[in-house]
């Protein structure tokens, strides 16, 4: 029979499971890692005539097919060509048709960044004069969705395999060799290969649906499946899925014919595996270090193998630290964790942590670039997450280091065993030879006999793992490291929990980038409208409330006394065209006493609210103050002074 699971294990499995749950289910869609930084025409700009193609520019080069950019007029109806094309380093053109009537037009995209996320949004612009449009354009996501759920969990499950096929096979290997013929750290680490390989065809099917459509229904479209192999992230998973071949072959090594070698034979053997599941470890590490964060942005030559040092010295510790949990829980009473084998986790562990600390320094320098994105941005607020329980774990982990240093030897164990209390073994004993007569006795009265024998069995059972266990719990110290371990792994599993979720964030350095290209692209807009005549005035807000955050801009032309029109944007810190239910617009001449004149624009389109016929009475220096509702009790005014007339 299989034994029961130790309740402590069983409410491990329940962390593991409520946190996964809980961080997954609140992730939402992954945020694009490549942002757009320019367009032409502008968002929200009035030509004078239709152009003849829509450019956008992004952060970083993206992939492309015949509907990531379309524009569609003011019914809906596309007047694009249908065949994006490259102009120039990150650059992407689409062409239109001619004679184009006046009104207003939307662009959405939904591309995919060099670092293999989804990216989508939306953003308008007028020809001759602004019009109504049937266009319903929300704040898009890519990557959403049921189809971004499970994408999402089969990333955490990826991840995880790897840590503890990685981890576990490194702990037996390097620290406790007698655990190649404990079954319970092979299924362990065959489960880490199952998660993992099972993780990865997955993610190879839900990718084509993914990073398109978003439906379950394509999740098994073998054309979409074909583009997938053609990607930089189609060829990482399959040479991941060659290399968990490789992978399996080693397991089998490890505990097979591992335990069966004495002498010289082990030395070399011990070698051979050590180099050779150094390769595969690293070449597994390698198949996200080519295909994410670390293959694009600032110095992907050295980014990629820190990175692969990185995922290494989490897996080495955190998969190392899941075995030595389940070795001291559930490792038979006749074969324990011994003191030397601890304590050589206990030294790997300590240098994986150094290692984890300096790439995971470089790493956050990199995707950060400025101390303001630790708390200006998701990512960095992610990251101190991430460094909180870092320390956590650190922390505790000096704890299990000090019931390390004070486990019993070996030896203490066996006097431990030899001293169990007589009666214990008498009855045991005694047990022992009354089922040996029961049976014999049973055999002659048929089938009473074998359920006899078999009653007796189990309580023979039950016996024997009452004294196993009250050997286990018997040393003080291995008690104490059992429960610090324990500690170690739930503060692990919300680790890795907040690490997938990085992954699939938009560094900060990137949101940084975008958003100030969009303020000079707005400012280089103001400085041209002003020459004109026109206006604009972009103002930052927070309303105090959830998503409160942004920037409102006000146009306002020909910003003279008189009529004027004006159009009032909306967007997010990161330039995303953002909708709120209210906006509102006060002119306030203070040194004449006029005012204020309050304005209430028509909602356009996503972000996009304008008012024709806005009088200013006449010229000076007027504050123009704008109210922005983002709930039903969240808003804020905001105010500039600017010369009209």
């Amino acid at each position: 029979m299989t034994q029961t699971i130790a309740p402590r294990v069983r409410m491990l499995v329940l962390l593991f499971l409520a946190v996964t749950g809980a961080l997954l289910a609140g992730a939402g869609p992954a945020s694009a890692h490549a942002a757009l930084t320019g367009s032409d025409p502008a968002q929200g700009v009035v030509v004078d005539k239709a152009p003849t193609q829509v450019s956008l520019t992004f952060s970083e080069t993206v992939s492309m097919n015949d509907d990531s950019l379309r524009v569609l007029d003011p019914k809906g109806t596309r007047v694009d060509t249908g065949k994006p094309s490259e102009v120039s380093g990150t650059t992407y053109a689409v062409q239109l048709h001619s004679g184009l009537p006046d009104g207003t037009y939307t662009v959405t995209y939904q591309v995919v960044s060099a670092d293999s996320h989804p990216v989508a949004g939306a953003y308008t612009f007028s020809i001759g004069s602004p019009s109504e449009t049937s266009v319903s354009v929300s704040d898009q996501e890519a990557g959403g969705g049921v189809v971004g759920w499970l994408y999402g969990f089969g990333r955490y499950a990826s991840y995880a395999g790897f840590i503890v096929m990685t981890g576990g096979a490194a702990f037996v290997l390097a620290c406790w060799q007698r655990g190649t013929g404990v079954r319970v750290l092979q299924r362990l680490v065959v489960t880490g290969w199952v998660a993992m390989t099972a993780a990865t065809l997955f993610l190879l099917l839900l990718r084509g649906s993914y990073t398109s459509s978003g439906k379950v229904g394509d999740v098994f479209d073998l054309d979409l499946l074909g583009e997938v192999l053609q990607t930089k992230t189609g060829a990482a998973l399959v040479s991941r899925l060659l290399l968990l071949a490789a992978a399996a072959l080693f397991i089998a090594v490890l505990f097979g014919a591992y335990d069966k070698r004495e002498g010289e034979e082990k030395r070399d053997l011990t070698f051979g595996l050590a180099i050779g599941g150094t390769v595969v470890a690293a070449g597994l590490a390698a198949s996200w270090a080519m295909a994410e964060h670390a293959s694009t942005g600032l110095q992907p030559g050295i980014a990629m193998p820190v990175d692969v040092l990185h995922l290494l010295a989490v897996a080495t510790w955190l998969g190392g630290l899941t075995a030595l949990l389940v070795a001291l829980y559930r490792a038979p009473a006749d074969r324990p964790v011994e003191a030397p084998a601890a304590r050589r986790f206990s030294r790997l562990a300590f240098g994986s942590v150094l290692v984890v600390v300096a790439t995971g320094t470089y790493q956050s320098w990199r995707q950060l670039g400025s101390w303001s994105a630790f708390t200006d941005t998701r990512y960095g607020r992610l990251l101190l997450l991430k460094i909180g329980l870092v320390a956590l774990l650190v922390g505790v982990a000096w704890i299990s280091r000090r019931w390390t240093a004070q486990l019993a030897d070996t030896t203490t164990q066996e006097a431990v065993r030899k001293s169990a209390p007589e009666k214990e073994r008498v009855t045991a004993s005694a047990g022992t030879t009354d089922t040996a007569k029961q049976t014999s006795g049973d055999a002659k009265s048929g089938s009473g006999s074998a359920k006899r024998a078999a009653q007796l069995a189990r309580q023979r059972a039950a016996v024997d793992a009452t004294r196993q266990k009250r050997l286990r719990d018997s040393d003080t110290h291995r008690f104490g490291l059992r429960r610090s371990v324990l500690a170690e792994a739930g503060v692990a599993v919300v680790v890795l929990a907040v690490t997938t979720l990085l992954t699939s964030t938009e560094p900060g350095r990137t949101e940084q980038d975008a958003a100030a290209a969009n303020r000079a692209s707005s400012s280089s807009s103001s400085a041209g409208d002003s020459a004109s005549g026109a206006l604009t005035l972009d103002m930052s807000f927070d309303t105090g409330g959830t998503d409160g955050k942004g920037v409102v801009s006000v146009d306002l032309d020909p910003a003279r006394t008189g009529a004027n029109e004006m159009h009032v944007y909306v967007t997010r810190p990161n330039g995303r065209a953002f909708d709120v239910p209210e906006v509102k617009v006060a002119f306030t001449l203070e040194a004449k006493d006029i005012g204020p004149l309050p304005v209430a624009p028509d909602h356009i389109t996503t972000g996009h609210w304008s008012a024709n016929g806005v009088q200013i009475p006449m010229a000076g220096e007027w504050e123009i103050s704008v109210t922005v509702r983002t709930s039903d009790i969240d808003q804020v005014t905001v105010s500039k002074n600017a010369q009209i007339g």
